[in-house]
């Protein structure tokens, strides 16, 4: 597409930025693990994200040849791994169990408060409003449909890694939303709460960088994002000011 320059494009992150991605993780660790009171739900929550990521970074990402038939695997490794550091062991049965709960509970969502109607007033205002989220095409879509956003987000603008062959934090697939868009790097925005895939991802695109640090974590390097957010009333502020 080409290129204008005073396009401006707001980009979001999907899982845990949209709405809380640890509300289905509680729900299925309480429904097959049944943990004890006082569980830190939280921080087996980071570590599952953490698996997650690093298990599918070495099946080559959501594009790869490998990812398809090794995906059913992965995700079962990620809850085992992750529990086992919180005393949890976890049988295969079990893990592929605590799976299917995990997915079935991510299709129940609610939208963190103010989300929506964020997201249908920078449409309104007539800015270049999208999605960029890791993952298969057809579990994220899923997600996507559940939160009912295709009267706000058009399909062109719906990036999902599975389909476009690149995972954040790659820079690439930041550099191909701008060419598909038309929208240059100095004017597009990303939101996103993971410090690895959507802070240093499209800090190295060159985008502006706002994180939604709900959770309150702590950075993991010397990058530096343009803004910080704890809530979407912060984060409508943000965006009224900077665009």
């Amino acid at each position: 597409m080409k290129l204008d320059k005073s396009k401006k494009a707001v980009f979001f992150d999907v899982d845990d930025t949209l709405y809380d991605h640890l509300t289905p993780f509680r729900r299925a660790l309480e429904t097959i693990a049944r943990p004890k009171e006082g569980f830190p739900y939280e921080a087996a929550y980071h570590r599952l994200r953490y698996y997650s990521d690093m298990l599918s970074l070495e099946l080559g990402g959501a594009g790869s040849d490998d990812y398809e038939s090794a995906v059913e695997d992965m995700r079962r490794r990620r809850f085992q791994l992750a529990l086992q550091e919180f005393d949890i062991e976890l049988s295969p049965e079990q893990a592929e169990r605590m799976q299917a709960a995990y997915i079935g509970c991510q299709y129940e969502i609610d939208m963190f408060e103010g989300a929506r109607e964020l997201l249908q007033r920078l449409a309104d205002d007539g800015h270049v409003v999208g999605l960029i989220t890791n993952g298969p095409l057809e579990h994220q879509m899923n997600k996507i449909a559940a939160m009912n956003l295709g009267s706000i987000i058009p399909a062109d603008r719906l990036f999902v890694s599975g389909d476009v062959g690149w995972d954040k934090p790659d820079q690439r697939i930041f550099v191909h939303v701008n060419e598909r868009t038309g929208t240059s790097p100095e004017h597009s925005y990303y939101i996103g709460d993971s410090w690895r895939n959507d802070v240093i991802g499209a800090l190295a695109a060159s985008w502006n960088v706002i994180w939604f640090n709900h959770r309150g974590t702590t950075p993991e390097s010397e990058h530096t994002p343009h803004h910080t957010a704890g809530s979407y009333t912060e984060l409508a502020q943000i965006l009224e000011t900077a665009l």
